[in-house]
């Protein structure tokens, strides 16, 4: 087999800072958004912060905060060359507003980067993954212009401590999740009940333009402090084909990728709006409040790279008794060719090629996959985990990801799947749905040894890496 993979590809896995440190009230840490998110209660945020008699699976998450050293190991010995991590906005200004940075949440990161140095193990560090302090949400989060401001303070404060140590970063995890309602807590950060009787969609494009501004300006600071920085910022893919070939369920489809999928992406890359948005907002009665020189920022603060997350697919229809399927942040229709995992979510290694050629296509910028993998049911059996099913995930879409780069010329820099270890999934708010290579010994109601253990997939991974992507057996 002829290699696919550039000498110089990024393989690796990743996280995020408020799904595996846990930690949440230590060494000056401030209150995120998420950690007033109880398990079984995502769809809210409590207006009083954290309650008693709830379950918060984020307050010990993997507990890698205190496990880092043993963590990062383990990624050494798979061969990890990189590792998509982010920084707990809320360990550096616990409330957002101060006017010094903690020290002592700057020191955890020197840590952990100097452990991941210690194992040429390259950072990819997203700034903000859905974890704005609760005391700016009580504000109104990214609906109130302020936090700009904010953001730009952290950003500065972290862009100046680790400039010699972090090239690549990430503005916002997946940006486009303020397009769905999901998105008005986690995402946009405003301390909001569904049953507000406010426009939460002209809330969410509210929040959204003043991220694209805090995006815009942060690659500009960056490069400013070290020319050298690549800052990017990363989508979520929602695919959707249409359910059948009537044109109107095609017409849909395209609005729909237009809406969710290539929307965030034009911004940031192109630097404007796109026109066709001007039909969707017409049709929500959405209006973007923008101040003078706003459309100047976002030319000037374009990014160096896309990133993005894949999962899976569906499909979108007007007829609305298809059977539907569960997913990553919206629902689908099924598609009847394709299976689907333990929680419902259709695989398709096909939807990733596709996605990539079409993205490159539009941008023509290189691409970091940062997210990618199967979220199951793991068990540990005499201190083994036998996953093939999530061994056989990921070698169908570590295959077409080689097809897309050396057949289609696809410039892919980077593949993370999610996650280098089993930590609390965003969409159960739990541990049980377990996604890592490293199983963390601990259940959803956080007892356990918190041990670690290599899974079948682990070793397949390690191999993956050492043969640079030609063997997937």
């Amino acid at each position: 087999m002829t290699n696919k993979f550039p000498e110089n590809f990024l393989w690796g896995a990743a996280s995020a800072a408020n799904q595996v440190e846990g930690g949440w009230n230590e060494d000056g840490k401030g209150i995120s958004v998420i950690d007033v998110q109880a398990c079984g209660e995502r769809g809210r945020m409590e207006t009083d912060g954290v309650l008693e008699g709830y379950n918060y699976t984020s307050h010990v998450a993997s507990d890698f905060y205190h496990h880092y050293k043993e963590d990062i190991a383990l990624m050494g010995e798979m061969g990890f060359k990189s590792y998509r991590m982010s920084i707990a906005w809320t360990r550096i200004y616990p409330n957002g507003d101060e006017s010094e940075p903690n020290e002592a949440g700057l020191k955890f990161y020197d840590n952990v980067f100097a452990e991941l140095n210690k194992y040429g193990i390259e950072p990819i560090v997203t700034i903000s993954h859905y974890e704005p302090p609760f005391y700016l949400s009580k504000q109104g989060g990214w609906s109130n212009r302020e936090m700009i401001d904010h953001y730009l303070k952290y950003c500065r404060t972290i862009f100046t401590r680790y400039k010699d140590v972090v090239r690549y970063w990430m503005t916002f995890n997946e940006i486009n999740c303020a397009t769905v309602p999901f998105g008005v807590m986690t995402a946009c950060g405003v301390n909001l009940s569904f049953r507000d009787p406010r426009n939460t969609e002209q809330l969410r494009y509210q929040c959204l333009h003043h991220q694209f501004l805090a995006s815009a300006l942060a690659v500009k600071m960056g490069h400013e402090i070290n020319p050298n920085f690549q800052i990017g910022c990363m989508s979520a893919v929602m695919l959707n084909y249409p359910l059948t070939c009537h044109p109107d369920d095609i017409l849909l489809a395209q609005q729909t990728d237009q809406e969710k999928n290539t929307f965030c992406g034009d911004v940031v890359v192109r630097g404007k709006y796109p026109n066709y948005m001007n039909r969707f907002f017409k049709n929500h009665n959405i209006t973007i409040v923008k101040e003078e020189g706003d459309d100047e920022i976002l030319k000037e603060g374009t990014v160096d790279y896309i990133a993005i997350s894949y999962y899976m697919s569906n499909c979108i229809g007007n007829d609305r008794d298809a059977a539907k399927v569960s997913g990553n942040l919206l629902t689908g229709l099924k598609n009847p060719y394709l299976k689907e995992s333990d929680f419902g979510w259709q695989i398709d290694p096909v939807g990733l090629r596709y996605t990539l050629n079409e993205f490159y296509d539009r941008w023509q910028l290189p691409i970091m996959i940062v997210e990618n993998g199967l979220g199951a049911y793991d068990t540990l059996e005499d201190g083994q985990i036998h996953d093939d099913y999530r061994i056989e995930y990921l070698r169908q879409h570590v295959k077409v990801l080689g097809d897309a780069i050396s057949e289609d010329g696809v410039e892919v820099i980077g593949y993370m799947p999610w996650s280098a270890l089993d930590l609390i999934a965003l969409s159960t708010g739990n541990i049980e749905k377990r996604y890592g290579f490293i199983y963390v010994d601990v259940n959803n109601e956080q007892e356990g040894t918190y041990d670690r253990y290599r899974k079948d997939s682990f070793f397949w991974y390690k191999k993956v890496i050492a043969s640079n992507g030609e063997d997937l057996d």
